[in-house]
């Protein structure tokens, strides 16, 4: 007789904002991605499966079951992934953590917030557009703005990281992975004390 591996209730969505492909691999954009790599390390997670039109895996963050996922629709189509996998596992918006790159925040510093508006990031507009609102937690890595205002914003955000911008960014993705652990388990409020 065979017998199916019984894998826990997801209760949690995470959700690794990024673009998919070699080409944008190691850009301000995909500091998400960054992310979702360093949470695959704590896990022991491999997030390759495709599922909802992402790369997923399921996993366990405090006893509980995390779903993650790196859309693989291009940033600004991400909430049509996130909208299936919610419906799939019953998951409320509230327990959908969004981990995204964030433009007016400095290379390296981290925000949490419970809840928001897009503040001109396609990819959490697309999310607040198809999943229901803005009432979920989201984790907003820096990765700085453009050195003077007529600096193309594409060119900016689908830059290579480099120099002292680049380790920045590339150091406080371990940061995003604590505080999405800390949200999962001890809740939104100590994530923000600790880094906002």
């Amino acid at each position: 007789m065979f017998f199916r591996k019984k894998i826990s209730p997801v209760s949690w969505i995470a959700v690794f904002l990024g673009n998919p492909g070699v080409r944008y691999d190691n850009t301000r954009h995909n500091a998400g991605f960054m992310a979702a790599d360093v949470v695959e390390t704590n896990t022991g997670a491999t997030v390759n499966r495709i599922k909802f039109s992402a790369l997923t895996a399921t996993t366990k963050i405090g006893g509980q079951g995390v779903f993650l996922m790196k859309p693989q629709t291009y940033m600004n189509l991400s909430g049509g992934a996130v909208r299936q996998a919610m419906h799939f596992y019953k998951v409320p918006l509230g327990n959908v953590v969004v981990i995204a790159d964030d433009v007016s925040l400095p290379p390296g510093k981290l925000r949490v917030r419970r809840r928001g508006s897009a503040g001109g990031h396609n990819g959490l507009k697309d999310i607040i557009e198809k999943c229901g609102g803005e009432d979920f937690p989201r984790i907003k890595i820096g990765v700085g703005s453009p050195p003077h205002d007529d600096y193309d914003m594409a060119d900016w955000v689908l830059a290579k990281l480099s120099g002292e911008d680049g380790d920045l960014i590339k150091a406080v993705t371990a940061d995003a992975a604590t505080a999405l652990e800390l949200i999962i388990t001890k809740g939104i409020n100590h994530a923000m004390e600790k880094y906002n």
